[in-house]
């Protein structure tokens, strides 16, 4: 059964950080793309970020480029985003999800699964 756990949310002042990660199970971590979603409150769903399966490639989306970025470990089958100088419109509950392919794509990506999700607030 394959399962995707996020942790990491919580509240921040305009400016903060966080780092979210995201264990995964029942599947060969290593083998697929992995990505980041977020929804905010009433909005929908937005991919923020896919990091190919080697962690060579990633793409963003343009209202997180240069603040967020994406990292995986393999071996402790882990996805990671570090949020840097974080803004109220990024508010959402983030979710990881597991790509159907090995490569990242920068125009789309499909994707099979998703975790339950953990809240970022931002907010002063």
């Amino acid at each position: 059964e394959v399962q995707l756990v996020e942790s990491g949310g919580g509240l921040v002042h305009p400016g903060g950080s966080l780092r979210l990660s995201c264990v995964g199970s029942g599947f060969t971590f290593g083998d697929y793309a992995m990505m980041w979603l977020r929804q905010p409150p009433g909005g929908g769903l937005e991919r923020v970020s896919v990091i190919g399966w080697n962690g060579r490639t990633a793409y963003y989306a343009e209202s997180v480029q240069g603040r967020f970025t994406t990292s995986r470990d393999n071996a402790k089958n882990t996805l990671y985003l570090q949020m840097n100088n974080l803004r109220s419109e990024d508010t959402a509950t983030y979710y990881c999800a597991k790509g159907i392919t090995v490569f990242a794509n920068k125009s789309g990506q499909s994707y099979d699964y998703w975790g339950q999700g953990t809240q970022v607030t931002v907010s002063s």
